[in-house]
């Protein structure tokens, strides 16, 4: 399969290299490591094996690319004013476009631009940073849960799945995307968010029985606004909560994305990670207090005055 990458951080180099090693024609859109990895390679470092893929195809320009079977989008949604430019010399009539981007928004923006039919939306479950130039440190998970956006018929994501399970990806198949994104936000809105602020990794927050029961409420919070937003079945916060915060704890201490953008002095992904879900949860009158505090809190700290006169 001819895959093209946008979005080639942590995540785009980690699941493109996986497929690369798998055999795939992958096409890595780059920007900060491109002479590094276009002269040298692509490191991945991992609890699964290391490996070094010494030949990999980067492009400064997607033009250069052309059109590909798969687009494999892990770009940050703080970039999405670009994302169609990028895109759109990739996608032909059969091309399908895969978003593993953070937060709501995305697959609806991408259907401004091309057919619904050929997007399909999914999230990542992974522990992945770039380490030095050309090198990425896969640290723990890795597994993502893919959906149609538009499309109701075809074995597309059967295909897709089996695609990625054979490159040592582990991929599961769902039937509604807006829950998937749900699921995944009911993490992505406290441990985002606290840890950006405070400066603290996930495992310090959960030593903190303070801070430990915020994590919770907050979740609840957003599992109340996600169960009114016509899921196909609702999110059992006694069943989902309790496992994610284990599952959390054995990541050690774990620096999550938006932690490490606020350090780098990067912009923030809000907008698909805060505001957009809160105007879902608007919009069904569900109040979201917790969830509005953290993002007017990451809002007034992002451009902090650098006045120190």
């Amino acid at each position: 399969m001819r895959i093209g990458v946008i979005g080639s951080g942590a995540l785009g180099l980690f699941y493109g290299g996986l497929l690369q090693r798998g055999g795939h024609d992958v096409h890595f859109l780059l920007r900060r490591d491109y002479q590094a990895i276009t002269s040298s390679g692509l490191k991945v470092t991992s609890p699964r094996g290391d490996f070094h893929l010494q030949q990999v195809k980067g492009y400064r320009n997607s033009t250069e690319i052309g059109p590909v079977d798969l687009v494999l989008i892990g770009l940050k949604a703080y970039a999405n004013q670009s994302l169609v430019e990028l895109a759109r010399p990739l996608v032909s009539d059969e091309t399908t476009i895969l978003t593993l981007q953070n937060g709501l928004g995305n697959e609806e923006l991408l259907a401004t631009a091309f057919a619904a039919e050929q997007i399909v939306g999914g999230v990542a479950f992974l522990c992945c940073n770039r380490g030095e130039t050309g090198t990425v440190h896969h640290l723990d998970q890795g597994s993502i849960r893919i959906a149609e956006f538009a499309q109701k018929t075809g074995s597309r994501l059967e295909t897709l799945s089996r695609i990625f399970n054979q490159a040592d990806i582990p991929c599961t198949t769902g039937s509604d995307l807006t829950r998937i994104r749900w699921e995944k936000l009911v993490w992505n809105i406290p441990f985002n968010g606290l840890c950006a602020l405070t400066g603290l990794p996930t495992n310090q927050l959960l030593g903190c029985p303070e801070t430990r029961q915020l994590i919770t409420e907050i979740m609840q919070e957003v599992i109340a606004a996600a169960n009114l937003q016509g899921l196909s079945a609702a999110i059992d916060a006694t069943a989902t909560i309790e496992p994610m915060l284990q599952t959390t704890a054995g990541m050690g201490a774990y620096r999550p994305s938006m932690m490490i953008d606020r350090q780098q002095g990067a912009p923030l992904e809000l907008a698909a990670i805060y505001a957009n879900p809160q105007q879902q949860a608007a919009r069904t009158n569900t109040p979201t207090p917790r969830t509005a505090m953290l993002h007017a809190l990451l809002q007034a700290t992002e451009h902090p005055d650098q006045d120190n006169s």
